[in-house]
């Protein structure tokens, strides 16, 4: 009997708001600092939520809005903005304990 494989998408486990939440946490504190990680956790968040309400709501085609969140996209600030505050939620600022610059003053 052969096994079937489906691929994984974190999307599939967005499923309360709490998961939501805890998932861009941590894809904000483990961002490489290019932003990849943070773009590919709003395009998982937008899929669990309904990418095409969103676009629409952020006054985006649903294609754009694919294309700004995937791993080639390179979308500008403001709709990195347009699509946080769309996904209702929040940046957060907050020193770094570890940072290299810490420990050097």
């Amino acid at each position: 009997m052969a096994e079937k494989f489906t691929r994984w998408d974190a999307s599939d486990q967005l499923k309360t708001e709490e998961d939501i939440m805890a998932y861009f946490e941590a894809c904000l504190d483990d961002d490489p600092g290019d932003g990849s990680l943070v773009r590919a956790a709003l395009g998982d968040i937008a899929k669990a939520r309904n990418m095409s309400k969103l676009a629409r709501e952020i006054g985006l085609s649903r294609e754009g809005l694919y294309r700004a969140l995937s791993t080639d996209g390179n979308p500008e600030f403001a709709t990195i903005m347009k699509v946080i505050k769309g996904l209702g939620l929040r940046l957060h600022a907050g020193a770094i304990r570890h940072s290299k610059h810490s420990a050097e003053a």
